[in-house]
């Protein structure tokens, strides 16, 4: 259930009307890294989470509700960064604010043929943001269907790089505005991202296991093997040599890939070395933390009176009222 109170989250403001940055700024209302997208990703992400892990479905729902609510930043600023244009289209006024941006048809064409002012904004949305990056292309779930794969381990790492990418955005973007308003408001949503990625990173943290993503453990044959791919200027360092990050096990530098293929059969005469578990042990593992995991999820689904519903009324009370004494 969603409330709109109609304050933004923080308060927008622009100096002067600036339909070029408007132009930038679609980015972060439609494009691959924007806020409709983050919005959207973790709202989708937070529906396998509801019962196996609540804590998790109030995170991700509490960040998609606060995204939605940076896309109405992005909305709000971009309608107030093209003050004008909606009513000079309408009145048609040569003499209004945007025209005088775009005096005479040839400034006009030259404007638009540099993307300097959308041509969207102009015959398509009439001055309104529309859900498209900052050269018109629509949006698309192809953006973010990627993201949700059902296991918060992957999620949650995908949303850690999300937040990354649109920091950067945010970042790239104070570089093209000279409006001291503009930048605090960009300033607020980029350090929002930051805010997210240590959520994220600390909620990924309380999965445990949460290394590998999933539930299958690597093979120890190959999960220390660093193959030497390339000739010429070759490097080391402690993505090659010491130990590795997660499962700590020694690299194994494999200096000439194709003679190393060749004498153990195509690697599947490969022996493990210097890791920590055996073929055998892993399957063990896998078998265990594939039945916890399963049990998790099928015990949080339970049905009750032949009926499965989304809102446990009963269990929902005592983790309000838990919730609520532990804040105190």
């Amino acid at each position: 259930m969603f409330y709109h109170v109609k304050e933004l989250q923080f308060n927008a403001k622009v100096s002067k009307p600036d339909p070029a940055f408007a132009t930038l700024l679609l980015e972060q209302f439609g494009g691959a890294n924007g806020e409709l997208a983050a919005a959207l990703r973790y709202f989708g992400q937070a529906f396998c989470a509801k019962k196996p892990h609540p804590d998790k479905y109030d995170l991700l729902m509490d960040i998609a509700t606060e995204e939605f609510s940076h896309l109405e930043i992005v909305g709000a600023t971009i309608q107030m960064l093209l003050t004008g244009i909606n009513g000079d289209l309408k009145d048609a006024a040569e003499n209004a604010e945007i025209m005088q941006l775009l005096d005479g048809k040839a400034a006009k064409e030259e404007m638009i043929h540099k993307a300097m002012v959308s041509p969207q904004f102009l015959i398509g949305s009439g001055g309104s943001p529309a859900y498209t990056n900052s050269v018109g292309v629509p949006w698309t779930a192809a953006y973010i269907n990627g993201d949700a794969q059902g296991d918060l381990t992957s999620d949650l790492r995908s949303d850690i790089a999300a937040e990354t990418r649109a920091k950067m955005v945010y970042e790239y973007l104070l570089q093209f505005t000279d409006d001291p308003y503009v930048k605090d408001t960009l300033y607020f949503l980029m350090t929002r991202e930051v805010a997210h990625f240590q959520m994220f990173e600390a909620a990924l943290d309380t999965i445990k296991p949460n290394f590998p993503p999933g539930i299958l453990q690597a093979d120890p044959r190959y999960s220390n093997l660093f193959f030497n791919m390339s000739s010429g200027n070759d490097y080391q360092g402690p993505w090659n040599q010491g130990n590795s990050t997660r499962l700590n096990e020694p690299f194994q530098y494999i200096d000439d890939p194709v003679a190393h293929v060749m004498k153990t059969n195509g690697l599947v005469n490969q022996k493990p070395k210097g890791a920590e578990y055996t073929p055998a042990q892993v399957e063990k593992m896998n078998k265990k933390l594939g039945k916890e995991r399963s049990t998790e999820v099928n015990k949080a689904t339970a049905v009750k009176n032949g009926v499965i519903a989304w809102n446990d009324t009963d269990t929902d009370l005592k983790n309000d009222a838990k919730g609520a004494s532990d804040k105190k």
